[in-house]
């Protein structure tokens, strides 16, 4: 399988939107996906399954705060695999297509969870030297180990919009890394900072692990996806291609295919608990471009599981 992190430090880009799309149009094709919502925001949770019908099944148990706390509190933690459900209204859509559409849902109180995590590696500065560094950051790479996940062929991970433990958690357990981002000045401007983060976590991650013998990461960042831009007669308006040009300095790929701007899109889907790109009566051009940012995020992923 290829674990992806959808990540940006700026909210408010259609993260979870991009998220939420690409696994249904994935499945949609034949394939097995897991969505993991680690953003304490839950949208993505709530997209899938109405605020209702959430707080009756999951509040209470079933998301990955009763998991992290099962660990955190020293009990005997379930297995990560016994918190998946499979989301009924998007599963009518994907069994057409011989997929699966899979989630572990997310909490608010992943908000505490995040500042106890940080305080098994001395705080917020993530000290490589505590004890706790590497048990704590392969949290999830270690749960996604279990043979029961074998059987997806993508997992991504919606993460929020931070880089705080709980997405270095995420981040440890990726293959590749997926940022979207508006044309925009302050969108843009956390993208080399990600960037650094990335790197710095990984070199100090690395170097832990080299140390005590544990296995090595190399998450690579698949590219940047621009999304809610807006157009003219002629395509992108010229400032959105101005900030799609500017990003190349960073040295990161920027996917071809560009989302429009759409606010029905770019909403809450928990009322419907399909994802745009599903629905039969949706903007036809904003489902292309679903559509084939899907057909271009399974080449890259391909290409590079074959590194």
């Amino acid at each position: 399988m290829t674990v992806v992190s959808v990540l940006n430090y700026k909210g408010g880009v259609g993260k979870t939107t991009v998220a939420a799309n690409l696994a249904g149009e994935i499945a949609y094709r034949g394939r097995t996906v897991l969505l993991i919502d680690m953003d304490p925001q839950a949208s993505l949770t709530l997209s899938f399954y109405p605020a209702d019908e959430f707080a009756k099944e999951f509040s209470d148990g079933g998301t990955l705060l009763h998991w992290f706390e099962a660990i955190l509190h020293h009990q005997d933690p379930r297995p990560l695999r016994e918190f998946v459900v499979t989301p009924p209204r998007v599963n009518e859509r994907v069994q057409r297509g011989g997929g699966r559409l899979d989630l572990i849902p997310s909490h608010l109180g992943l908000i505490d969870i995040d500042l106890d995590l940080a305080a098994y590696v001395g705080g917020s500065r993530f000290d490589v030297s505590s004890s706790g560094y590497l048990w704590v950051h392969r949290l999830l790479a270690d749960a996604l180990e279990d043979p029961a996940f074998a059987e997806y062929d993508v997992v991504i991970i919606d993460c929020a919009p931070n880089f705080n433990m709980i997405t270095r958690t995420a981040v440890v357990a990726s293959d590749q890394i997926l940022i979207p981002a508006k044309a925009d000045y302050l969108s843009t401007l956390g993208i080399d900072y990600l960037r650094r983060k990335v790197a710095e976590l990984v070199r100090d991650y690395n170097e832990v692990a080299g140390d005590k013998g544990g296995i090595a990461i190399a998450p690579e960042l698949l590219g940047i996806v621009f999304t809610m831009i807006q157009h003219a007669a002629d395509g992108p308006i010229i400032a959105a291609r101005n900030y799609v040009t500017h990003t190349e300095q960073y040295g990161v790929p920027v996917f071809r295919q560009m989302i429009r701007e759409s606010k029905t899109l770019f909403a809450t889907a928990g009322e419907r608990g399909i994802p745009a790109v599903l629905l039969p009566n949706a903007n036809p051009n904003v489902q292309y471009e679903l559509v084939e940012l899907a057909t271009e995020f399974l080449t890259r992923i391909a290409v590079e599981s074959t590194k």
